[in-house]
């Protein structure tokens, strides 16, 4: 996603771009939706099984999702590589956190350490890739952005928790990105506005469809059910302990892709942050319990 993003800039505003990703994203989960009620498969309500007084959460959501990507595109824009990789792995620190402070989780001795492994992986994995002496020199407008990214996108797992308990990750996701997609329908308008651009001026080629497909099906729609999926079976806390494997994932695909040189820190820092995720997953706190027994019944 961050490759592909970082690319697509170079002919759709950043902000713009959040907005054709969230809007296409969110057209895919509601046909998800619609295939799933026409099944009768839970999930599928069509938004007539939602409570009235349950809408603010969805709306809540929503604006949680239109920060999280506006100060992500604009923050990946302004940053290296190197700051941009580790900034957004303070995700799971500040869901953990979120999580015990908000939701009441228990952070066990296990857990704590795993997460703690992970991080040091991850330190290790970026150490190998990149300069970490160049995090100091960069934007600084563009790291407080992703900052405030890694802590929306906690605030949007740790919140929708209750919502994907009562509802469904399908339910959660697709009407929280709906809810999103106004929202950042104005921020774009604003960034055009600001940028002396029209809507017109945007691009359609098959590079600039592309991106948006694959940011709007992929790294929206399919990636966010499937997070919130995982809420259905294990606390928030365990869940985004597994985003420590995004700079492990991303510079795999950098070297699959793009012939991009890795080296033994790498190697050495995947298998710390592996062992770290796996620990944190197999650690099976009361919350995780209980999420699982809600699910299975």
């Amino acid at each position: 996603m961050f490759v592909v993003s970082k690319w697509s800039f170079a002919f759709v505003p950043p902000v713009t771009m959040g907005f054709f990703r969230v809007a296409l994203g969110a057209l895919a989960l509601w046909l998800g939706v619609v295939a799933t009620n026409r099944r009768g498969s839970r999930g599928g309500d069509g938004g007539a099984g939602i409570d009235r007084a349950d809408w603010p959460a969805f709306v809540g959501l929503g604006g949680w999702v239109a920060v999280t990507i506006a100060t992500q595109f604009l923050g990946t824009e302004l940053t290296n590589a190197s700051q941009g990789s580790l900034l957004t792995v303070l995700t799971p620190v500040f869901a953990v956190v979120l999580g015990a402070s908000v939701l009441g989780e228990r952070i066990t001795r296990s857990k704590a350490g795993g997460i703690a492994l992970a991080a040091v992986g991850t330190a290790v994995v970026l150490a190998g890739q990149y300069d970490l002496t160049t995090i100091a020199a960069g934007n600084a407008v563009g790291v407080g952005l992703l900052v405030v990214a890694s802590f929306a996108w906690a605030g949007y797992t740790v919140w929708g928790v209750s919502v994907v308990r009562k509802y469904s990750a399908l339910t959660a996701a697709t009407y929280s990105t709906i809810a999103a997609t106004p929202m950042l329908a104005v921020l774009a308008a604003i960034e055009l506005a600001v940028l002396g651009r029209g809507i017109g001026s945007i691009p359609v080629t098959a590079e600039s469809i592309f991106a948006t497909a694959y940011l709007g099906l992929a790294s929206t729609a399919a990636a966010w059910y499937l997070w919130y999926k995982g809420l259905e079976f294990v606390s928030a806390g365990t869940v985004a302990v597994f985003y420590f494997l995004q700079p492990v994932v991303g510079i795999s695909l950098g070297a699959l892709l793009l012939g991009e040189q890795i080296g033994a820190g790498f190697v050495v820092g995947s298998l710390v942050v592996g062992i770290g995720v796996w620990i944190v997953s197999r650690d099976r706190t009361d919350n995780d319990r209980e999420q699982r027994s809600g699910h299975d019944q």
